[in-house]
């Protein structure tokens, strides 16, 4: 009985580390809001966030304008105008026409209060996929101390909406696919997470996952072409080449804010040709990899965590915020059976990388995505050892 007990003391540790994380994040943002860090500039305009795109997007769909959002020049402007300052940079709206029902509710809101409603709905949401997925409400409270949740809050982006769908995706997949799929067809609002999807629901055989998928993009396509205007869709189509050039050519941003094998090979001064070749051979190795995975009798939740790892990997376009996906391939090896001590310490490594990226802006992300790799590939090798072996020695439920 004694190894339960030192067990329950690590976790507990831990869960007590991460709670007061979660804390710690509205209180040091509170503050950045008193001295207009945060949301408000000291102008008292809205500060130059990525936030401030979504609101402004929104009321271009609310004036019958949803097409202009996607004018990077046009929106550029709007976004001077709104900070009542010029500014260099590019803060473009490259998301799917679909995304324009959430951010177009949000800007029937004054800024400042959809800024918090985004904020807190998001996470409130991702906070709950969590819980679901891990069996365990602690695991709400875990998800709120990662360091790409306060990311998100500070620039007011989309990661842990795109984590609470693929998320949603995967934990409904084998009981409920038509809800599976169409949770999958409304993760098409960012496209590029999307991608693998397909490989591993037909590697896997499930069908009715795969057509429920297709029927939702197309539905959401279809409603947001009637509500919004079908030019819309179309000036997504055409700026979304022209953004991505921008962001992945010209690396108008900095290549240092690229998480990706694509941004590290550029970031290191090599050309965009040589960066596409690594990216690709990392794509095809994650496909093999989850193919391979995916038509073997292992437990669905390390299924599971490898995909929402392997989507993070497949993409070049990803950024610090979209890290929030990776604490849903977390919950699922803890569903699949609790942390033993080198997961532990490998999970609490790769946060600390994608929070460093606040202290340097460079590809480290890079390594809080190789650690989880190892971590959900040494689960795997265990499981297909020895199953029964797999689940000794590992530390107490919280």
């Amino acid at each position: 009985m004694e190894k339960p007990r030192e067990g329950m003391s690590a976790t507990g540790v831990a869960a007590a580390l991460c709670g007061g994380l979660a804390l710690a994040y509205p209180t040091y943002l509170a503050l950045m809001y008193r001295s207009h860090d945060w949301i408000i500039a000291a102008n008292g305009r809205p500060a130059i966030t990525d936030f401030l795109v979504f609101w402004l997007a929104g009321r271009s769909a609310l004036h019958g304008a949803a097409a202009t959002a996607y004018d990077p020049h046009f929106l550029h402007a709007a976004e001077a105008a709104a900070a009542g300052h010029a500014f260099t940079g590019a803060l473009p709206w490259r998301y799917a026409p679909h995304f324009l029902f959430v951010v177009g509710a949000l800007a029937l809101l004054p800024y400042l209060i959809a800024f918090l409603v985004w904020v807190a709905g998001s996470l409130a949401i991702f906070a709950l996929t969590i819980g679901r997925i891990a069996r365990t409400r602690i695991a709400m409270v875990l998800a709120c101390a990662t360091p790409a949740v306060f990311i998100n809050a500070i620039c007011g982006q989309n990661g842990p909406l795109t984590a609470a769908l693929i998320g949603g995706t995967l934990l409904t997949l084998e009981e409920q696919p038509i809800l599976s799929g169409i949770f999958l067809g409304l993760l098409s609002y960012k496209p590029q997470f999307g991608i693998l999807f397909p490989l591993v629901l037909v590697a896997g055989g499930y069908w009715r996952a795969f057509g429920a998928a297709i029927l939702a993009s197309a539905g959401v396509v279809l409603a947001s072409s009637m509500v919004f205007g079908s030019n819309s869709l179309w000036a997504f189509v055409h700026f979304l080449p022209i953004t991505s050039n921008e962001l992945l050519i010209h690396g108008v941003n900095g290549f240092g804010k690229l998480q990706t094998v694509y941004g590290l090979v550029r970031w290191l001064g090599y050309a965009n040709a040589d960066a596409w070749v690594a990216q690709g051979a990392v794509v095809l190795a994650v496909c093999t990899a989850l193919v391979w995975l995916w038509r073997r009798e292992l437990p669905f939740s390390l299924k599971a965590a490898a995909l929402a790892v392997g989507v993070l990997l497949a993409t070049p376009h990803l950024y610090a915020y979209d890290f929030a996906v990776l604490i849903v391939a977390f919950a699922f090896l803890y569903r699949e059976r609790g942390f033993d001590l080198v997961e532990m310490t490998g999970i609490a490594l790769a946060n600390l990388c994608v929070g460093l990226f606040l202290f340097f802006p460079s590809p480290i992300g890079l390594i809080a995505l190789v650690l989880s790799t190892a971590l959900v590939a040494r689960r795997c090798a265990q499981h297909m050892r020895s199953p029964a072996r797999a689940a000794a020695h590992v530390l107490s439920p919280v």
